[in-house]
């Protein structure tokens, strides 16, 4: 298992709110983690690198082998997590409101358990497809489930960045958690939106296709979204099945 990421600030922002991060539990497995922080001031930093940092903390105490027994370690660990943010954002004013989004996932041999909220995503790249593993919890995604308005449109929304469900902003929190095979050659991909704003799912295809290193197609992916305007934060994440191979 091979793992590279990356977090860029982009060409606008003038901080990265962005957090990601991979942690070893005791017999091995490994835990990838990509958050987008919000809030004002830099409240977002805090909430995302919270968020990523106790979660490694907590899966590295952990000696789980079954997807099923990651499953409900990620329901309870993102939900503790949810009620801790909460309570350091009413403890600080200057933290108010913070919030972050979050996409995580454990790598087995044959599957992954992979764990969402917000629209930080992820993809698998798979018998030369890329397959878009999460939903997006946003309002524009609402909009083009119900058919108000197209997937095109989505693109240029005016309110693409209102999200319905984020992590630390309320004391409820829905997660989705599912689990997915996969195949040796596979590549995982986590990201926040200021690449998947910036860069098509097709140019992430031909990207991840490419014969490079894991480490230039991370770079690539990045240096394109900060050329198509680098508008957000940008993090990419790779893992790669293949190198399980060859341990």
């Amino acid at each position: 298992m091979h793992v590279v990421f990356h977090s860029d600030v982009g060409k606008i922002r003038k901080n990265n709110q962005d957090f990601a991060g991979q942690f070893d539990n005791q017999v091995g497995l490994k835990l990838v983690v990509v958050c987008d922080g919000m809030g004002g001031h830099k409240a977002g930093d805090v909430a995302s690198e919270m968020a990523v940092s106790h979660l490694g903390h907590a899966w590295e105490e952990t000696n789980f082998t079954t997807a099923e027994e990651v499953t409900q370690w990620m329901l309870k660990q993102i939900s503790l997590e949810n009620e801790r943010i909460v309570g350091k954002s009413n403890q600080f004013s200057d933290l108010d409101g913070m919030g972050t989004t979050l996409v995580a996932a454990v790598l087995f041999e044959h599957e992954l358990v992979i764990a969402n909220i917000g629209d930080s995503r992820g993809y698998l790249y798979s018998n030369q497809k890329l397959i878009q593993l999460t939903e997006d919890h946003s309002l524009v995604n609402e909009l083009v489930k119900s058919g108000e308005i197209t997937s095109e449109a989505a693109a240029n929304h005016p309110r693409k960045n209102v999200l319905t469900r984020s992590l630390g902003v309320s004391s409820e929190i829905d997660i989705d958690i599912t689990i997915f095979q996969i195949l040796p050659e596979d590549i995982l991909l986590l990201c926040s939106d200021g690449l998947t704003n910036m860069v098509t799912d097709d140019t992430i295809l031909n990207i991840l296709s490419e014969k490079i290193l894991l480490e230039d197609k991370v770079e690539s992916l990045v240096t394109l979204a900060n050329e198509q305007g680098g508008a957000d934060n940008i993090t990419v994440l790779l893992a790669d099945f293949a190198m399980r191979e060859e341990q």
